[in-house]
């Protein structure tokens, strides 16, 4: 396990490109897309397509996962 981002291939509308995430990252992205029932180029379209302009993909996609997972967490009081 790398804590040092590593750079993988995604399509986004029909172009390839690279993001660099951490292997954590990486790892629950898939597990979140697989939950979901969609490939994982798929979900980065989905936040791609969310993110507006002010956010980097990369940090779109680690917002996302941090996201899912506090929902799967019980609520605080």
């Amino acid at each position: 396990m790398s804590a040092r981002p590593v750079k993988h291939s995604v399509t986004l509308r029909g172009h390839r490109t690279s993001i660099s995430l951490e292997d954590d990252f990486w790892r629950e992205l898939r597990q979140i897309a697989e939950e979901k029932g969609q490939p994982i180029n798929a979900l980065v379209a989905e936040i791609d397509a969310a993110r507006g302009v002010e956010a980097g993909l990369a940090s779109a996609i680690r917002v996302y996962v941090l996201r899912t997972l506090r929902e799967r967490l019980p609520a605080r009081d």
